[in-house]
């Protein structure tokens, strides 16, 4: 019997599944999420004990961008919770950010990472502002992010 490789330092969901890492299944952690119907939820953990991990498995279940990717979950443990779970994925706009771009030689520096990093995201949204689920405020934040990364194309670099 071939053993699975441990998966040190992997922090994306699909890579760990799709290449057969050894992965203990913490997909009830969503079934948990959505039986508290918490308005705000806070991941704190020490340093690699897996926040970035399960950020990403977050990020593959409720990511409407990603029903592609629904099949990571076939042989997980939140596909046999029911009809109600199941019904949660991939039908949400999810923004995943990482301070990790932050980490840089200066505040400019970092400051323009993060920016890039956000205006990332709300790109990848853009499909919202034809959206009749959001109102014209939001359409408007969205509007504002797209063409601030129009703009940062033509920022020189420093």
């Amino acid at each position: 019997m071939m053993s699975r490789p441990l998966p040190v330092g992997i922090k994306n969901f699909e890579k760990m599944i799709k290449e057969g890492y050894y992965y203990i299944d913490k997909t009830l952690f969503i079934k948990e999420l959505l039986d508290k119907k918490a308005e705000v939820n806070l991941f704190i953990r020490p340093r690699r004990f897996g926040k970035s991990l399960n950020i990403s498995m977050l990020q593959y279940f409720f990511d409407n961008t990603l029903k592609e990717k629904a099949f990571l979950f076939d042989s997980l443990k939140i596909m046999d919770c029911g009809e109600t779970y199941r019904a949660e994925m991939n039908r949400y706009p999810v923004i995943k950010l990482t301070l990790k771009a932050a980490d840089q030689i200066n505040f400019e520096s970092s400051f323009k990472k993060l920016k890039e990093e956000i205006t990332r995201e709300f790109d990848r949204h853009r499909y919202l502002l034809k959206s009749e689920t959001i109102d014209e405020e939001k359409r408007n934040y969205i509007k504002i992010f797209c063409l601030e990364k129009q703009k940062m194309m033509y920022i020189p670099a420093a």
